[in-house]
């Protein structure tokens, strides 16, 4: 089959890459956003593709973000791949493993202007190995605090920026703050990631605090969900939960974006949604903790499936999306792994909804952080971790005992 397809693609490229001597083409691309800024920029880049590419339609394909993996892996599976899409850090091990994704390195380096090194060696490394290229990091994005100004003035409260700026801005000041904002507002004073850290944002949920005690959850092949760090960091969430009732509980909806809770985490492109969002907001860094600084970063790749039938043009596309222009545009809402961008004004300023100082934030938090742990069999890890994690949720639940039990489920698969 390959074979063949080598044999095709030598015959185009001999007839030449006029765009004119390529037939009318629509390219399917997954996402998982379906906002209306995100894919009004996104369109906006097909119709540019179509300068070079004129016959080319690229028709982007929205996936929730909670089946997006799976629902990714059926289409994959029942042989209705799409050509391009992105893909989450946590699956990029697993996709590479199953050799499901294109190499896009021909494509990227056959450009002089492209400039690969651009994207900073550290972010490429979960999409690139041995010279080849599986993805291209499109965003590398930190968590950070989004705050309901309003509610921390009614509380009579410095915002978590302001706290941040003095240096007291930690697990435990985030903690009281928390309690003080639902005492004193009756909102919650905290909600996890779009309300899903008890589902699918699971990790979310758990990685900032953890990481701030100086723990992970895994690393080197050896868990470290039952190691004191992570134990003194889940049982401070949970009296958040229980004790101080302060943290949107299981079996609740809280909405920050609606104005029912005074903080959560996020990141920035989540700040398209608060453009009319009817109180003051903002942004800070996540609370340090016994193991100082230690921002979290989210990041998501393009990608090119091999089972597609356009792969050529796809990866075209591709390198057209991640130029140095169009990662400038969309770095208002993803932070860019192009160090030439990443560096200039045009990020710190691309977000009209953001200040400026602000935006030093997420910068500042690419710099020094670190991306959510990953591998090659995280869809299996994280099903077993499921039921263990779930166990947490409960008002009696110990703890301590439940995190050993989460190591015992899933240090076979690590």
């Amino acid at each position: 089959m390959k074979s063949i397809i080598s044999s095709i693609t030598l015959s185009t490229m001999a007839l030449g890459m006029m765009s004119s001597a390529l037939a009318a083409a629509e390219l399917r691309f997954t996402v998982w956003t379906g906002n209306e800024a995100h894919l009004a920029l996104l369109n906006g880049m097909a119709d540019s593709f179509k300068e070079s590419h004129p016959d080319v339609t690229v028709r982007f394909e929205t996936i929730p973000a909670g089946d997006y993996t799976q629902k990714l892996t059926f289409q994959l599976a029942g042989g209705n791949p799409p050509d391009a899409g992105w893909m989450m850090e946590d699956a990029a091990p697993t996709f590479v493993g199953a050799g499901v994704l294109e190499d896009l390195a021909p494509t990227l380096n056959a450009d002089d202007g492209y400039d690969l090194p651009d994207f900073s060696e550290p972010a490429r490394g979960l999409w690139s190995g041995d010279g080849k290229v599986w993805g291209v990091p499109f965003s590398t994005s930190p968590f950070v605090i989004f705050y309901n100004k309003d509610l921390f003035d009614q509380a009579g409260l410095e915002d978590p920026f302001s706290l941040a700026a003095k240096g007291e801005w930690n697990m435990e000041k985030f903690q009281e703050v928390a309690k003080t904002l639902t005492d004193a507002t009756g909102k919650w004073g905290f909600e996890f990631k779009d309300g899903q850290g008890y589902e699918t944002r699971i990790m979310h949920a758990l990685m900032p605090p953890i990481r701030a005690y100086g723990g992970d959850v895994w690393a080197n092949q050896e868990c470290g969900f039952d190691k004191p760090e992570a134990v003194a960091a889940v049982k401070q969430l949970h009296d958040m939960v229980f004790k101080d009732k302060s943290i949107v509980p299981p079996g609740e909806n809280g909405d920050f974006f609606s104005g029912s809770s005074a903080m959560t985490v996020n990141q920035i492109s989540r700040a398209s949604l608060m453009k009319d969002a009817g109180f003051g907001w903002g942004i800070a860094p996540l609370p340090s903790g016994p193991g100082g600084e230690s921002p979290v970063i989210g990041q998501a790749g393009i990608v090119v499936f091999t089972a597609g039938d356009q792969k050529e043009l796809a990866a075209a596309f591709v390198r057209h999306m991640t130029s140095e222009s169009n990662v400038a545009k969309m770095a208002q809402f993803f932070p860019p792994a192009r160090k030439s961008v990443l560096s200039s004004e045009a990020f710190t300023e691309s977000n009209k909804l953001i200040p400026t100082e602000q935006m030093e934030v997420v910068k500042d938090a690419i710099t020094k952080g670190k991306v959510l742990p990953s591998h090659e069999r995280s869809p299996q890890i994280l099903a077993a971790m499921k039921p263990r994690v779930d166990a947490l949720w409960r008002a009696d639940a110990d703890v301590e005992a439940s995190l050993k039990a989460v190591c015992a489920a899933i240090q076979p698969l690590l």
